[in-house]
């Protein structure tokens, strides 16, 4: 796949990247979420602080990341249970 150059502007700042043609939009998008997060907090914080503003940012993003992972395993466990019961089930009824 083609590799392509192009720049992100996070907090106010511009960061050459290269990455892969099929990757560009979801870094523009996490680039405008981490953006708009900032924005948000400057709004209703008196934070002023861009390193501060970037430090909280990154832990609502990972703390989100991490929640979602965990709703990933609970329906894998809640599949599996769901699975085992149905054959309990069908075991019991022979």
């Amino acid at each position: 796949m083609a590799k392509l150059s192009i720049e992100v502007k996070v907090a106010g700042r511009t960061y050459p990247l290269s990455i892969e043609e099929s990757e560009k939009e979801m870094v523009l998008s996490a680039a405008a979420d981490i953006n708009k997060a900032i924005k948000l907090l400057q709004d209703n914080y008196a934070v002023k602080d861009m390193q501060d503003l970037l430090a909280m940012t990154s832990l609502q993003l990972a703390t989100k990341t991490n929640s979602s992972n965990e709703n990933q395993r609970n329906d894998h466990l809640l599949s599996k249970i769901e699975e085992d019961l149905q054959r309990l089930a069908e075991e019991t009824k022979m």
